[in-house]
């Protein structure tokens, strides 16, 4: 029983203690971590330069390692930055030297100093430069004294030799950035002949700034003043920032009109009509027909006429093919009401000579022997576009109708034009960073976007290409003007045909469809009616501009599909 009561009693006492522990409060810091006092002498010199020792004594041991967090850099009005550099540092504990450790941070002198646990007092000696402002006419001290200590302190003094006497002093104490003055700021007392400030206690990291200042004659204004970076610092807007801009606009503007003028700008023609492609010419009275002159073929309009090889010139290639005899359109019957339309491309035996480009466009959807199908034209044509184009942007060249082809001129262009943005945006980079002429970078850039949209126009035409151009224009006109309804009784289909591809590349199409499906004037249906293009058993004429029109759209977007 006995035993019992004495298990009982000892389990009651060890849970009590367990909450008297629990419940107990923390202590605030430790002994060690409370300097009895912070004295700081130094001198003042009468080039600016501060020499300072502090000396730090505690009731007992020292901290085994105490950190001192130099602040480096301070703001001063605007962008401006004080910059205060520190500098021959040492430490010594009981007057022998011990290992210090300094590190530099963004906005840091970073002192650590190995104590060892040291009885006697810890100082710390160092200079400091930048810690003299100019202000009017006068020299100003304005050195944080105190700052970023990893312990605290009870008492706080600082004396500092000066080569002459201030003109008022005063002090800022408590942590950072704090306005409450210390608790003295005196000099020329008996007691006190060099400027002399107090405070106390304060705890770690916490700061006394020393202000006194001095005729300027007496000590020498090394405040070190660097910019803060800002979004609107760099880019200044003052007179030269603007005038470096406007300069860069307007210059780069007119090298750019200048490069354009002498690369983009077509030759110009000698002042006659033009090169005479085709032209609607009269027959039996109140009759025309299209007569079309020489070998320029629909792939060759479309190409000067833009500088560029695109899926409408290689579609109307095709028509043009069909309706000289190279190749039959078949419209196929739908499988369904709504499935998509397609068509078959057969190889037949024209009666004209062929260019490269459509020897090569026709091998790649019609292959000897073999029935192609636009559903298919995508596998077929992806590995012949680029001959395709090539041979077309080769016989412009040999036509004399530009010196270089047009895509190597372009991508040669295109190439400068983006090489100069790049240049641009890093040259922006390095003045956003580093200077106020941010805006300077932007002009650069606006120029470099100007080259690349200019780059699309470099290639030109020679005189002879101009001379073209000046044709397909008539030609253009004559397309979208010309009475439709006027073409050689009997021969409508062949000659409405024949002006088709043309009208694809050089604009309206829809008008001379419009009159083949007119030409038709009875109700049986078409489906072989035109020599080039069949359609199902049901198929009309007057299904042909709808039935077209998807042909064209269909190829055209096929072609490049990749």
């Amino acid at each position: 029983m006995t035993s019992k009561k004495s298990g009982a009693i000892s389990a009651l006492v060890a849970m009590l203690a367990l909450v008297a522990l629990l419940l107990a409060p923390a202590p605030s810091a430790h002994a060690e971590d409370v300097a009895d006092e912070v004295a700081v002498t130094g001198t003042l010199a009468p080039d600016g330069r501060l020499s300072l020792t502090e000396k730090y004594t505690f009731g007992g041991a020292a901290p085994a390692t105490i950190t001192k967090r130099f602040g480096t850099r301070q703001s001063g009005v605007g962008d401006l930055e004080y910059v205060q550099k520190i500098n021959d540092i040492t430490a010594t504990a009981g007057g022998q030297p011990v290992e210090t450790e300094v590190d530099h941070e963004e906005g840091f002198t970073v002192v650590t100093i190995e104590t060892g646990g040291a009885s006697e007092p810890v100082e710390l000696s160092y200079t400091v430069d930048g810690a003299v402002r100019k202000e009017q006419d006068s020299s100003i001290l304005n050195y944080r004294v105190l700052q970023g200590l990893s312990f605290a302190t009870t008492n706080f003094t600082a004396t500092i030799e000066a080569p002459g006497i201030a003109q008022g002093i005063s002090c800022h104490a408590g942590p950072p950035n704090s306005t409450k003055p210390c608790k003295l700021a005196a000099q020329g007392t008996h007691d006190a002949p060099n400027p002399h400030w107090e405070d106390g206690p304060r705890g770690a990291g916490e700061q006394v700034t020393a202000i006194a200042p001095f005729a300027s004659n007496v000590v020498a204004v090394n405040e070190i003043l660097e910019y803060r970076w800002t979004l609107g610092r760099a880019f200044g807007v003052g007179p030269a920032e603007l005038g470096a801009a406007l300069g860069a606009l307007v210059l780069g503007g007119l090298i750019a009109w200048l490069l354009h003028r002498r690369t983009g700008v077509d030759v110009r023609h000698d002042g006659t009509s033009g090169e005479k492609i085709a032209e609607f010419s009269a027959v039996d009275g109140d009759r025309t027909e299209f007569r079309h002159f020489g070998t320029i073929r629909p792939g060759h309009v479309g190409t000067v006429s833009d500088e560029r090889v695109d899926p409408i010139d290689v579609t109307a290639t095709l028509v043009d093919l069909a309706v000289r005899g190279h190749l039959l359109i078949t419209e196929l019957p739908r499988e369904r009401e709504f499935s998509q339309t397609d068509w078959t491309l057969t190889r037949r035996q024209g009666s004209d000579d062929l260019r490269p480009f459509e020897e090569h466009l026709l091998s790649a959807v019609a292959p000897e022997g073999e029935t192609g199908k636009v559903s298919e034209i995508a596998h077929h044509v992806q590995g012949q576009i680029g001959q395709i184009q090539d041979d077309l942007y080769d016989e412009v060249v040999e036509r004399g109708w530009y010196e270089r082809r047009p895509d190597q001129t372009r991508n040669q262009w295109q190439s400068v034009a983006f090489g100069a943005l790049v240049l641009s945006v890093v040259i922006t980079g390095v003045l956003v960073a580093m200077t106020t002429f941010g805006l300077l970078g932007l002009a650069l850039i606006a120029v470099a976007l100007g080259l690349v949209f200019v780059s699309q126009e470099m290639p030109r035409r020679t005189a002879k290409g101009s001379g073209l151009l000046q044709g397909l224009g008539r030609l253009s006109a004559d397309l979208h003007t010309h009475p439709t309804d006027e073409m050689p009784k009997g021969r409508e289909y062949h000659e409405l045909s024949e002006v088709l591809p043309f009208a694809i590349v050089l604009g309206g199409a829809d008008r001379w469809l419009d009159a083949l499906a007119a030409a038709d004037d009875d109700d049986d249906p078409d489906s072989t009616d035109l020599n080039w293009y069949h359609g199902p058993d049901n198929w009309h004429l007057r299904d042909l501009p709808d039935s077209l029109r998807n042909f064209i759209t269909t190829v055209s977007g096929n072609l490049f599909t990749r």
